[in-house]
């Protein structure tokens, strides 16, 4: 068992112009790669082992990030499965000149562990501390069932 906090990975970057679009705001792109580093780092973290990326939902665009601001991307280990991690991501934007911060993007990633021989492997049950870690860890099931119900349906198809 590790606390979440274990897993906890934080990221800040410069917005320049080449990461904007023409309305220079930040592509989603950009962020999305971001954001799946920093879910990785973590889940590696937790396991202390290769992860992969296996899916990503409720990925939610809350506001614009401009040229010139910073973004800290965070991320922690919500839940576990066996070999299978739950990471949430969350982007916050700052103008460093008002100091104004804001949410600007959230999601959920999953991970699978890995062995040496690249097959899943058990990973370490996570142990929410706060308050944010046991609402997003108490939540967590009924995200799995959406994904795993998502999964099948997509097989079926």
């Amino acid at each position: 068992m590790k606390p979440a906090s274990e897993s906890r990975t934080i990221m800040t970057q410069l917005i320049f112009p080449l990461d904007t679009n023409h309305y220079d705001t930040m592509f989603g792109g950009k962020v999305m790669e971001y954001m799946d580093k920093v879910a990785a780092i973590a889940a590696m973290r937790h396991a202390r082992m290769q992860a992969v990326t296996a899916s990503t939902d409720s990925l939610d665009f809350l506001a614009p990030i401009q040229v010139g601001e910073v973004i800290e991307v965070e991320a922690f280990v919500t839940w576990t499965n066996r070999s299978s991690m739950e990471v949430y991501v969350a982007v916050r934007s700052e103008n460093l000149i008002s100091g104004n911060r804001k949410t600007t993007v959230t999601a959920f990633f999953t991970f699978v562990a890995l062995d040496q021989s690249g097959k899943p492997a058990i990973v370490p049950t996570v142990v929410p501390v706060t308050e944010e870690e046991k609402k997003l860890h108490a939540t967590a099931p009924e995200r799995y069932a959406l994904r795993k119900k998502r999964k099948q349906d997509r097989l079926l198809e």
